[in-house]
């Protein structure tokens, strides 16, 4: 009986009910397009955001930690006394956050010589193949992790005896792209070919910088590298991450496997000191911070105009079904006179109701796996994923605003009398 109602009802007043799943499927495609969005757009924003340069540092445990006791001045005398192992630098990507590890540059400093001046190098990877397990084409170097880097000319090969200069250092010595410049140092002299001007706004400005085996050999450092900058996918910080952060020992076992098992910033620099043997590890917190802010910042954009479409639908859905009312007021009070019982009468529209949300909600989850898409695909270069958990989430949103829409006029429903009803009043 119940059934034969809501579908003569439908027959009748076809277009209100389609005008009723539309308002749900407008709702329905912008927060299954937000909730896909936000689902995925963590990863997304954190490799944009890589634009901002290595998130963590490995330094020799030495120069971390003798410096806070000693004073800075025992940086000087320990450059070239304490380093960390190149032949290590493949353990990076063997810890077990290794997916998340985006890229690593190693870096070693020291001074040359050319037409009697000494002059700042940074010997360090540019685009270096790495020997990594089940990553036989891995390439890792400052291309990676420095894409703020501006580059006029070409980036050097590591292989080659190429070299970047800084646009300051370059313009107060007149050189030009394609020069030959000769280096000297302790350990011998090459040739090199100057194949681009490097501007990143950083000390970088006033330095010239060389593949790391070339810096290795003329400083006579073999195997040796000052720090590495590694770009890694990190979580925004909570209570847990900055109670780790403040006092690791203080964690209980179920907290520090949580910890652990989370891709923090402190949980893979932890990591990463485990995999280097004297190194001491640390997050630039300028750079960690700021990218879960930003982060954070977006996904309560997302749930803020989700909230909004809702309340936006659940008050169309209201309007409709209270201009259903006054249409079907006859109808209703026949129904009281006929002996029909409250609930029965509240329980048609309810159903009604529902039906319209169910249909609303399925095909705005279709039109939001594609706006979801057009998304990704503007503002990232590829489509997000449209995890399937949105399904029924939108589905169910939908049927509640549909409900909560429905719940006013419901309540007149109590207050129309049959006879005043019958009667035209």
């Amino acid at each position: 009986m119940l059934g034969r109602l809501i579908l003569q009802s439908w027959r009748r007043q076809h277009r209100r009910r389609l005008l009723a799943v539309i308002t749900i499927f407008l709702a329905a495609t912008l927060v299954s397009a937000l909730l896909a969005v936000s689902l995925d757009i963590g990863d997304k924003m954190a490799r944009e955001l890589k634009s901002y340069g290595a998130n963590i540092l490995i330094e020799p445990a030495s120069r971390s930690l003798l410096p806070q006791l000693l004073g800075e001045s025992v940086t000087v005398s320990l450059a070239n006394q304490d380093a960390l192992d190149e032949r290590e630098l493949p353990n990076i990507k063997d810890i077990f956050w290794r997916n998340n590890i985006m890229g690593f540059a190693p870096e070693l400093d020291g001074e040359l010589i050319w037409q009697g001046q000494r002059l700042p190098v940074l010997g360090t990877f540019f685009d270096q193949p790495i020997a990594v397990p089940d990553e036989p084409d891995y390439h890792t170097g400052q291309r990676s992790i420095s894409p703020y880097w501006q580059v006029q000319g070409a980036w050097p090969q590591d292989a080659q005896p190429q070299l970047l200069a800084g646009q300051a250092l370059a313009s107060r010595l007149h050189w030009q792209v394609g020069e030959q410049l000769t280096l000297a140092g302790p350990a011998g002299s090459h040739a090199f070919t100057l194949v681009g001007l490097l501007h990143s706004g950083g000390k970088e400005d006033e330095q010239l910088l060389l593949p790391l085996a070339f810096a290795q050999q003329l400083l006579g450092r073999p195997q040796q590298v000052d720090r590495v900058r590694v770009s890694a996918l990190t979580v925004p910080e909570n209570s847990l991450s900055r109670k780790a952060r403040e006092d690791m020992d203080a964690l209980s076992a179920e907290e520090y496997d949580l910890w652990y098992c989370t891709a923090y910033v402190s949980s893979i620099a932890h990591q990463l000191e485990d995999a280097l043997s004297g190194s001491a590890v640390r997050p630039i917190w300028q750079v960690a911070a700021s990218e879960g802010v930003v982060i954070q910042k977006i996904q309560l954009l997302l749930a803020v105009v989700t909230l909004v479409a809702l309340l936006a639908a659940a008050m169309g859905i209201a309007s409709l079904m209270t201009s259903n009312l006054l249409e079907r007021a006859k109808e209703i009070g026949l129904m009281k006179a006929l002996g029909a019982e409250l609930w029965q009468i509240g329980l048609l529209f309810y159903a009604e109701a529902a039906l319209c949300g169910l249909l609303g909600g399925l095909l705005g989850c279709l039109a939001g796996s594609g706006c979801a898409w057009l998304i990704g695909q503007s503002l990232f270069g590829t489509p997000l994923a449209f995890n399937l958990i949105v399904v029924p989430v939108v589905v169910l949103l939908s049927m509640v605003i549909a409900l909560l829409g429905t719940w006013f006029p419901a309540r007149q429903i109590a207050r129309l009398y049959p006879v005043e009803v019958l009667h035209g009043r």
